[in-house]
This record gives structure tokens, C-alpha cells and sequence, in this order.
């Protein structure tokens, strides 16, 4: 994938030190950084007239370090519907992941802080959820996957393995690569999950992005 650059951003982290290394990864990668914030309800305050094309934010912020940040990123789904939206976290918060992930009209990423292997693995998630995509940690789908099972209950081993590696932003190549199998043969299981999803090609919808979020929302 092309790298994409000259996003406006906003950032919201409790954390001085964590906060300030995201702006200057962000700066570097070529990104606006037009707002920088230690807590949700600063964020939200003035989000709208910001206008960012990004949002990354931290999940447990002030004042009860729970759920503020992906209760915020919800809302500002509504405030700038179009904006992409990556939580970093510690903390797998799975009771709002599957709202966030069938809001809004931008990408949508979830990954944990401590699996972040590197800054080139941030900024590729990044372009990933500005082109529209969704990218989640392995273990918020595995999570996510525990909370909802009827979806699955029609999908093979590997039918269930090949959309895990969709839900992380994997293309076909490289789910054939992580799975030792042949493109032909992804591509013959994503066509099929699409089937039993009930995903029908529109033409226009990214049915990638809505087979993750059809077998999280039902």
C-alpha cells in the first residue's frame, strides 16, 4: 500500500510522554497534528471545528480511566462521520468495540499498545484505516469472536481463520502467506464467507470491511 500523507489528526492520551512520541511519529510520517488532548471531554469539545481526517486515541482516560476513550470515539463517529478512528490501548474493551466498528463512514483500527512491534507497523495501520480500512490486534478479535458466536456457526476452521486475518487488514497474499496456502484458495474462502454471510456485491460497498462487521453485529 501507498503511503498516505498530509492527514489532519487529533490525538487524546492521558499520557504526557505517550502523547507527545504519537505527534512526533505522526509529524514525521508527513500528518497535521491539529490537536493534542489528555482526556475525552476535551477532545469532543472541539473536534468539530478541528475537522480531522484521524482520530487516535487511548482507551481508559480521565476521570474513571474505563471506557472513555472508545465511548468518545463513538461520538465522534457522529461529530465527523467521515473521520478514521485507531485506539491504542492496554486493555481489550470489547462491551463498545462492535459499535464503534459499524459506525461512521471512515476506517476503523483497535490495537494493543504492548503489540505494537514497531513505529513502522503504527504508521502502516494508519494508511490502512485512512484508505477506509479496518485493522484490529489479534486478540480484540479473539475476544470479540467469544462474544459473538452464531456468525461463525456456518464457517469452516478456515473459513474462520482466513476472516480473523481480513478482520487485522490482511490482503489476500498475505493471508496466503500467514496460512501456507494458495491466493486461489482465499480467495475461494473469502468468496464463500461472503456467501454465508449473506454479503452480496453491491459493487460500491467494500464487503471485506462489512463481512467483519456483519458477523460482529449479529
Amino acid at each position: 500500500m501507498e503511503h498516505v500523507s498530509g492527514l489532519r489528526v487529533v490525538v487524546a492520551d492521558d499520557s504526557v510522554l505517550l502523547r507527545e512520541g504519537l505527534v512526533r511519529v505522526l509529524v514525521e510520517a508527513g500528518h497535521e497534528v491539529v490537536g493534542s488532548f489528555g482526556d475525552a471531554d476535551s477532545l469532543l469539545a472541539e473536534v468539530e471545528s478541528l475537522d480531522p481526517d484521524l482520530a487516535v486515541l487511548d482507551v481508559r482516560m480521565p476521570p474513571t480511566f474505563r471506557d472513555e476513550g472508545v465511548r468518545a470515539a463513538i461520538r465522534l463517529r457522529s461529530l465527523v462521520p467521515r473521520a478514521g478512528i485507531l485506539l491504542l490501548s492496554q486493555y481489550v474493551e470489547v462491551a463498545y468495540a462492535q459499535e464503534l466498528l459499524g459506525s461512521g463512514t471512515g476506517g476503523v483500527g483497535y490495537l494493543l499498545k504492548d503489540r505494537v512491534a514497531s513505529l513502522d507497523e503504527l504508521v502502516d495501520a494508519i494508511d490502512r484505516i485512512a484508505d477506509g480500512g479496518t485493522v484490529l490486534d489479534p486478540e480484540v478479535v479473539a475476544q470479540l469472536i467469544g462474544r459473538r458466536h452464531d456468525p461463525l456457526a456456518t464457517l469452516t476452521p478456515r473459513e474462520r481463520e482466513v476472516l480473523q486475518l481480513m478482520a487485522e487488514g490482511r490482503t489476500n497474499t498475505a493471508i496466503a502467506e500467514a496460512l501456507f496456502i494458495g491466493v486461489g484458495a482465499v480467495e475461494k474462502n473469502v468468496t464463500s464467507i461472503f456467501a454465508k454471510l449473506a454479503l452480496e456485491d453491491s459493487g460500491t460497498d467494500h464487503r471485506r470491511v462489512l463481512a467483519v462487521i456483519a458477523w460482529l453485529q449479529r
